[in-house]
């Protein structure tokens, strides 16, 4: 499933934060800690460089908290890199995340000025929240929606930091199908932008797979499903999402599974591992150097093909 949704705003958002970059001290890029790798944005990373970051793992509380462990080794032993898991409800928070500014940014603290910190992360991650909660007052606008930040603005804590704030931004295209499936459970784009039941098969394939003792739990279920649409037909009789004629509603019952997962009621889920992430990564270099050896002999072909006609 390739994503669809980049607004306007976005691409504009990209071309501002490349050009304020150079006077960044920290990046401090907001994660989904149920998605860590497929909600990071991989124009930030390539802009950042060599940057201090302060990668901070949002809705904590909602992924399970053995494998956002397993993201924070993975991405601590990266140079120049920070973690902290957070979420909405751990506002005590705010003191370490000033501190891991301060530690990454000493320069600053010997020239007595402010450490400016961007802010990132993809739509709907926590952002505006985040800011507020730091800035002890409402600075920032905070929704359910994705994409309510359009603009940069900065933000001074009074404490020797500023923050710039930055829009939510995805990016034009994701190559790994598996991250765009993951980034529709999580809400991360507007839900009219994929099919709700298509993305409810792939949700409920992989807790299937990887959390069965949850569905069984949640929705008393007897067994395991045999498959998706197994699943989604036991829960849709049990819901009353029925057609005419006693057939299962597959867009009304996906609706409102993905609205559970997404609310936790399910417990803390994670929808991918550093390790599965790895795989992944080589299945798609994979598939990308076979997508370019095609294009390259289409071209040739062609290029022989003109030539014949001379």
């Amino acid at each position: 499933m390739s994503i669809h949704w980049y607004p306007g705003h976005m691409h504009k958002a990209s071309k501002e934060m490349a050009e304020v970059l150079p006077q960044v001290d920290i990046i401090i890029e907001l994660l989904d800690a149920r998605i860590p790798y497929s909600s990071s944005n991989p124009t930030i990373e390539s802009l950042r460089k060599d940057k201090p970051s302060i990668k901070l793992l949002s809705k904590s509380d909602l992924a399970d908290p053995e494998i956002t462990q397993q993201w924070q080794n993975y991405y601590e032993a990266q140079e120049q890199t920070k973690t902290l898991a957070i979420s909405t409800e751990q506002l005590d928070r705010n003191q370490q995340i000033i501190n891991l500014c301060r530690k990454l940014a000493p320069h600053k603290e010997h020239k007595a000025k402010d450490i400016l910190a961007m802010i990132t992360g993809i739509p709907n991650v926590g952002k505006s929240t985040l800011i507020n909660s730091l800035a002890g007052r409402a600075v920032a606008k905070t929704g359910n929606e994705p994409a309510i930040t359009k603009g940069q603005q900065r933000i001074n804590l009074r404490n020797g930091i500023m923050l710039l704030d930055t829009p939510g931004i995805l990016w034009p295209k994701v190559d790994n199908e598996n991250s765009s499936y993951r980034l529709a459970t999580t809400g991360a784009i507007k839900d009219t932008a994929m099919s709700y039941d298509d993305v409810a098969f792939f949700a409920a394939d992989y807790l299937i797979k990887h959390y069965p003792d949850r569905l069984l739990e949640r929705y008393k279920l007897k067994q395991v499903p045999s498959s998706e649409l197994d699943f989604l037909e036991q829960l849709g009789a049990q819901r009353g999402c029925l057609r005419a004629g006693g057939q299962v509603d597959l867009e009304r019952v996906s609706t409102i599974f993905l609205n559970e997962l997404r609310a936790g009621t399910l417990g803390g889920i994670s929808l991918e591992t550093p390790t599965m992430v790895e795989q992944e990564k080589l299945q798609v270099q994979a598939m990308l150097a076979a997508k370019a050896a095609k294009k390259k002999q289409r071209l040739e072909e062609s290029k022989n093909k003109r030539k014949r006609k001379r």
